[in-house]
């Protein structure tokens, strides 16, 4: 009994088992005992002792049964090798039960009614126990067959449960360090460009300079402070945003203007961090860095149809020189969002226009 109770406590399974067990057997005795005191001329004290005994020694050999076959790990067996395994254990288990049971009481709610011939009564009256006692071995067998086969069934539906537990947890592994290396790519190369920003600045202007090197500093504590989140509120994102757009107008000065229109109501939206920062980037790196005169940065947002839209517009030359305008960055940055939210957000480049490009990023908001 003390091994039954320091079972019960091991686990979630090991208790749901042992639980299982007491309930099933109990409430097969109990319906057996009820039965036998309605249909059986015997005093209720035998049959109650009779029961106890049988299904106590059921619940043993059940128990004993589930411990051999987790050594000899049936579960991992094909049906078909299992199947005979099942019928054999339930045939050798029932075999003794059914012998035992024939010489109590409780035998007859199982004995059949069968006329013996006349002229035959010596053969035909052992006959008639003989098939007694094939009856009761095949009823206790059939109880065993249902006992493993209820077990089967749970210890499948559960391994598949955690394989299915396990593979999710193995994709949401896969899919953070996915994100890790996206973001990862990402830093780096906003890091040389604010590197050389600062670099044209030392010379000629260095109070600008250091001012220059505070906002850099402001945006690595941003970018180191956020390596464990995926997602920032709009706002958060914003703050960096503008420190970029600092560094990058000490830059290029009266070239770079910069139109802004955040509602409060989406400033609290959720976004991937270093979204908006690179696709700020690449407006810059690949349209008004490339016109002599520069030109208007836009940057819109707004909730529509329960997501949150950003657009990005800046001018572009009509013939640019070198890479295609939809570089790693964007492409890193449609992954993660892709990553992130599913197939419902987008982040799309429209080069329609001879003259403009825009980002358009459709971010759904999560429930």
């Amino acid at each position: 009994m003390a091994d039954v109770l320091a079972g019960i406590g091991r686990s979630p399974s090991q208790r749901a088992y042992w639980l299982c067990q007491f309930a099933g057997w109990g409430l097969y005795a109990l319906s057996q005992f009820y039965a036998a005191v309605w249909f059986l001329d015997a005093s209720w004290g035998r049959v109650a002792a009779e029961i106890l005994v049988l299904h106590a020694a059921g619940f043993a050999l059940t128990h004993a049964l589930r411990d051999y076959a987790k050594r000899r790990r049936w579960r991992v067996l094909r049906a078909p090798q299992l199947v005979w395994r099942i019928v054999l254990a339930s045939v050798v288990l029932g075999v003794p039960m059914g012998l035992a049971t024939n010489f109590m009481a409780v035998a007859g709610l199982h004995n059949p009614t069968i006329a013996v011939p006349q002229g035959a009564a010596i053969g035909g009256t052992q006959l008639l126990t003989l098939l007694r006692a094939v009856l009761q071995v095949a009823n206790w067998a059939t109880v065993f067959t249902g006992w493993l086969v209820i077990y089967f069934i749970v210890v499948r539906l559960r391994e598949q449960r955690f394989a299915e537990l396990r593979q999710s947890e193995l994709a949401r592994a896969l899919q953070l360090a996915e994100l890790r290396l996206l973001k990862s790519q990402l830093n780096p190369h906003f890091l040389f460009n604010a590197l050389n920003t600062i670099r044209s600045l030392v010379a000629d202007h260095p109070a600008r300079a250091q001012d220059a090197v505070t906002r850099l500093a402001n945006t690595l504590r941003y970018t180191l402070n956020s390596s464990q989140d995926e997602l920032v509120t709009l706002a958060q994102e914003l703050e960096i945003v503008k420190d970029y757009l600092e560094l990058e107008s000490m830059r290029f000065e009266e070239r770079l203007r910069v139109e802004l229109d955040i509602p409060a109501d989406v400033r609290s939206v959720g976004i991937p961090v270093m979204l908006l920062q690179t696709v700020v980037e690449n407006a810059i790196k690949h349209g008004i860095a490339e016109l002599p005169d520069g030109g208007i940065l836009r940057i819109r947002a707004a909730l529509e149809d329960g997501a949150l839209a950003i657009n990005v517009e800046n001018p572009r030359p009509t013939t640019p020189s070198g890479a295609a305008h939809e570089g790693v960055g964007l492409r890193n940055s449609a992954e993660r969002l892709r990553l992130l939210f599913g197939g419902r957000a987008r982040l799309e480049l429209d080069l329609s226009q001879p003259r403009a490009a825009t980002t358009r990023i459709s971010i759904p908001r999560k429930s």
